[in-house]
């Protein structure tokens, strides 16, 4: 039997780039998939359907407290249960490098709501459901930037320090209920959301592959085989870690 047979799993920003990677790869281990993104999942849906896996997409704006409650309800509604919460959607690879000091209120904002206070409210949903089947798993997704101190996305690399601390915290709280919660911390890895941007292609990314142990571009499929680990019965006695995967640049 497949490690996530019937498990519901949500896959914020499964819609595209390392999202849909994350959705596609939990419906072949056996997951009914949801896809919530605020861009239309239909597509990853499809490609899981396809392959005959089982996918629901939902439109989902992470930093909105009412899109979020309304969200999680319906899920429960329709599915009974939420076994994993994969809270993978956030700004990143639109953001254009520039000197701390040179980042707006705004962006510095917007970029918090969604990377910091998006799984910060899904969370808080979610914990309820899981917490009365005594039993989950949250996979927040946090970057190898956090141990790097790298500059030009001060704003990305603080919420991204933040989801390091949020999963410590909701790990000791969520304990006593059997609920593990766990963060993934990815390098530079080549999506399409990533490899449309000039700023983050040529020169960064080879920098960024010279600095690994092995010598290679990160592509989203190189993070699937840690994120089933972390979602299956595997890990069940792991729980308040970050996990670095990134080809050995960051070692810790």
């Amino acid at each position: 039997m497949a490690r996530l047979q019937d498990k519901v799993i949500i896959v914020t920003g499964g819609a595209r780039g390392i999202g849909a990677a994350f959705s596609q790869a939990l419906a072949l281990e056996g997951a009914l998939v949801v896809v919530a993104d605020i861009l239309d999942g239909g597509r990853t849906v499809q490609e899981i359907e396809e392959k005959g896996g089982k996918a629901a997409f939902f439109r989902l704006d992470v930093a909105d407290s009412a899109s979020v409650k309304g969200f999680v309800a319906e899920v429960l509604r329709r599915f009974g249960q939420i076994d994993c919460l994969v809270n993978n959607a956030a700004l990143f690879a639109n953001l254009t490098p520039k000197k701390f000091f040179e980042i707006d209120e705004a962006e510095f904002d917007q970029v918090m709501a969604v990377n910091v206070r998006g799984p910060f409210l899904l969370c808080k949903e979610v914990a309820p459901a899981m917490i009365s089947q005594n039993k989950g798993k949250i996979v927040n997704i946090a970057s190898g930037t956090v141990f790097k101190g790298h500059v030009g996305i001060t704003h990305y690399v603080t919420s991204k320090g933040a989801i390091v601390a949020l999963t410590r915290c909701l790990a000791r709280e969520l304990g006593p209920h059997n609920i593990n919660v766990n963060a993934i911390a990815p390098g530079l890895t080549m999506s399409e959301g990533v490899l449309a941007n000039p700023s983050m292609v040529g020169a960064p990314a080879e920098a960024t592959k010279s600095s690994r142990a092995f010598k290679r571009t990160q592509t989203p499929d190189d993070l699937t085989g840690t994120l089933i680990y972390l979602c299956s019965a595997d890990s069940d006695f792991v729980t308040g870690h970050t996990v670095v995967c990134d080809g050995g640049s960051v070692m810790r």
